[in-house]
């Protein structure tokens, strides 16, 4: 994950999940990507190992504060659990030192789902000539293509985002009124001060929108909170991060039917727990690599989403060791004949 002195004690899921690990009684360490390392052909990690409590804090802001880190370089087969959480973009380097013990620990999420899905080109995915799940999208780096679009769309208003983007950061509201600033738009999101071109979405704007999305958490396939991020009165994305604020929200039947309809997708690709934004009863985003929202849905329901969440790790890690217990009795059988 991000180093823990970025952490937002009042509003960061990451520490929400820490602290119901230590909460339980797990041993806890954390380590950013840049720390992993390789000794021997194991691979390990420099890792902040957080000290036990005797007492541990029901505040959050109280258990960072009061908790005690020391670093120790640790082998990663010795954890039962790798939870990911650092921000994108994803580091593909990053991922293949993961690579080495896959087989080992249960992994949230998986590396391969974490692969296709890392970035929105995967959401792009879900939508189908047999499907309205997904409003029009076009992905591209042509500039006449995306022009092309814009000025064909039936729609007067497109928004227009960076493929590796998150937390709401370079997304724009592009009208037909002002297609005179467009050129210059798609030159600054596609050309990069290296002389490379990137990738952009151009997606229809969805009406209402303007109201905010619902950011829906699922836990193995099924929805386990959800709530509306509204936003402020001068920026058009909800984001919190971008100054929006949240709402109580309940699921209407549209959006029940949607998580149904992806669910299984996300499961089968080791996709256990994500985030997805919706607009309109459309799956505008999911986000695999780091989806927060926990300590918020938690202040406006009165809920623990992150005791669901730890739960259900838990139930997986049990699920492994039994499988590994009955795989040895087995054997045992075998060579004792």
């Amino acid at each position: 994950m991000y180093p823990w002195e970025q952490i937002d004690p009042e509003n960061d899921t990451s520490l929400t999940l820490i602290h119901e690990c230590v909460k339980r009684g797990h041993g806890v360490a954390l380590c950013s990507p840049a720390n992993l390392t390789i000794q021997n052909s194991v691979t390990n990690a420099f890792c902040n190992v957080i000290g036990r409590m005797d007492k541990v804090p029901s505040s959050m802001k109280s258990f960072y504060n009061k908790a005690k880190l020391r670093e120790e370089m640790l082998p990663l087969a010795g954890f039962d659990v790798l939870f990911f959480r650092a921000n994108p973009p994803l580091d593909p380097l990053m991922l293949n030192f993961l690579d080495s013990v896959k087989d080992d620990v249960f992994i949230m999420n998986s590396l391969q789902g974490m692969r296709e899905a890392n970035n929105k080109l995967y959401t792009a995915a879900f939508g189908d000539s047999h499907s309205n799940i997904i409003p029009p999208t076009h992905v591209s780096k042509n500039k006449k293509y995306l022009i092309r679009q814009i000025k064909e769309s039936k729609s007067d208003k497109m928004i227009l985002k960076p493929l590796n983007g998150f937390g709401g950061s370079g997304v724009i509201l592009i009208e037909k009124s002002a297609m005179s600033n467009v050129n210059s738009l798609l030159d600054f999101y596609i050309t990069s001060s290296d002389g490379t071109s990137n990738y952009v979405i151009l997606q229809e704007y969805i009406e209402g929108a303007d109201q905010g999305d619902i950011r829906i958490l699922i836990l193995n396939g099924e929805p386990i909170g959800a709530m509306k991020r509204v936003p402020g009165s001068d920026d058009h994305r909800s984001n919190v991060s971008a100054g929006g604020t949240v709402q109580r929200h309940t699921l209407t039947k549209e959006e029940k039917a949607l998580c149904k309809q992806i669910g299984p997708k996300l499961v089968n690709d080791g996709l256990f727990f994500v985030g997805i934004d919706v607009i309109g009863g459309k799956l505008v985003e999911v986000n695999v690599m780091s989806p927060g929202g926990i300590t918020y849905i938690n202040k406006v329901y009165k809920t623990k989403i992150q005791a669901k969440v730890i739960d259900f790790v838990e139930s997986q890690v049990l699920d492994k060791l039994e499988a590994f217990d009955r795989r040895s009795r087995l054997r045992k059988a075998v060579e004792d004949a």
